[in-house]
């Protein structure tokens, strides 16, 4: 089988475990949005908002491990151990803390108990090994074992939260069913986790040095996924800014549409010294933004019904500019995933500085609803265009760079 038989083989089937994934996590809102009271659901979104927060953790965990095994397949073994220590130290540390200042994110969050939010950092101990688990799948490019954990991270969720709604009625009864279901995916994918020898104390602080630059990286990628949101409900009335929040689903949707095109072909952005795995990938993911944005445009009635229905209506003829902020956001995400893959930490600075401007623009300028969106859609594209430039390091096997 050639390589791209290969890579059409594994997307179908990563694309598919994402599928089920996304599927299953706006199942389980659904679900906490008709089994709880509004206010009690409010909760459980920005409790939902934490655990997004914290899952850059893992990301960092999954960038690091993959690019390590992708450059330096004979040092497999070593990566998996390092990965495996790094991970459960960072579990532990994590949901450790997120335990520790539970009543003060409780007071923040106007939460009637702090327990909802420690759960929450139950819930990102076994996310946090579960993004060292995915990490070594995609490194090691075995796509059925990653498939099967990224939809088990989603029916987790969605079975584990259910059930607990079912028992308590609560937000303190969805974050501990959603506790408990994130320790499926962990379950499906423990073959992956077999330590080999251990490594020395220099390896894993390099290790940990690495995933903590692309967990930054990937953190500064999310504020400015998500940055526009809070910009809409706190710069535009009431009316606009609920208007925004329904195109906001298209805007997602078009973001994480093409996202398994950088998981598959990750491996090779990290093993290429040359600019074609990227403009391969990037041709990709234009072309996938370019159709969700055309048929945005074409259907727009039919989009509305994924937006929120005949009550969003108003902005139904410019549902198809959030598909294209989607697209461009898109092309970042692959981007600056292309950057670590390379070890081009510091692309971080340039999303900092793209994410500044976007603020200035939207409260210099006063912008009302489509020039919020138009914003990020050009705030996106220069980024965009501006991070293809940026250098990176020479790849070097693992033991050179550990």
């Amino acid at each position: 089988m050639s390589q791209v038989q290969q890579q059409v083989g594994g997307g179908t089937w990563v694309a598919g475990g994402m599928v089920v994934l996304n599927v299953a996590a706006y199942g389980f809102t659904v679900a906490a949005a008709r089994l709880l009271v509004p206010r009690e659901f409010g909760a459980v979104t920005a409790l939902l908002g934490l655990l997004l927060l914290g899952n850059v953790a893992a990301l960092g965990l999954q960038a690091t491990t993959a690019r390590r095994i992708a450059v330096g397949p004979a040092q497999r073994d070593a990566v998996v151990r390092s990965t495996l220590e790094v991970a459960v130290g960072t579990a532990v540390a994590l949901g450790g803390l997120v335990a520790l200042v539970s009543p003060a994110l409780a007071a923040l969050l106007r939460l009637e108990s702090a327990w909802p939010v420690a759960l929450c950092g139950l819930a990102l101990v076994p996310m946090t090994i579960t993004g060292a688990q995915l990490g070594i799948a995609q490194g090691t490019e075995r796509w059925q074992l990653l498939a099967a954990v990224y939809a088990t991270l989603g029916l987790g969720r969605l079975v584990g939260g259910v059930v607990g709604l079912l028992v308590l009625d609560d937000p303190t009864g969805a974050m501990l069913g959603v506790a408990l279901g994130a320790w499926l995916p962990v379950l499906v994918g423990a073959r992956l986790l077999r330590p080999g020898v251990r490594q020395h104390a220099s390896h894993r602080r390099s290790f940990a040095r690495e995933a903590l630059g692309g967990s930054h990286a990937l953190l500064a990628t999310l504020a400015l996924s998500n940055a526009d949101a809070i910009v809409a409900r706190n710069l535009l009335d009431t009316h606009d800014s609920g208007l925004y929040a329904a195109g906001l689903i298209l805007t997602k949707a078009a973001l994480f549409l093409p996202q398994f095109v950088s998981v598959v072909l990750y491996p090779d952005l990290a093993r290429d010294d040359t600019r074609r795995s990227r403009a391969r990938a990037v041709l990709i993911v234009v072309g996938i933004g370019a159709l969700a944005t055309a048929a945005t445009a074409a259907l727009p009635r039919l989009a509305l019904v994924l937006a929120g229905g005949d009550q969003y209506a108003e902005v139904a003829d410019r549902l198809w500019l959030f598909a294209l902020a989607g697209s461009a956001l898109a092309v970042v995400n692959l981007l600056v995933l292309d950057a670590l893959a390379r070890h081009a930490h510091g692309i971080v600075v340039l999303v900092w500085l793209a994410l500044v401007a976007l603020l200035a623009v939207a409260y210099g300028v006063g912008v009302g609803l489509t020039g919020l969106v138009l914003t990020v859609g050009a705030v996106a594209s220069a980024l965009a265009v501006v991070v293809w430039w940026v250098p990176g390091r020479r790849r070097t096997p693992v033991a050179a760079t550990s």
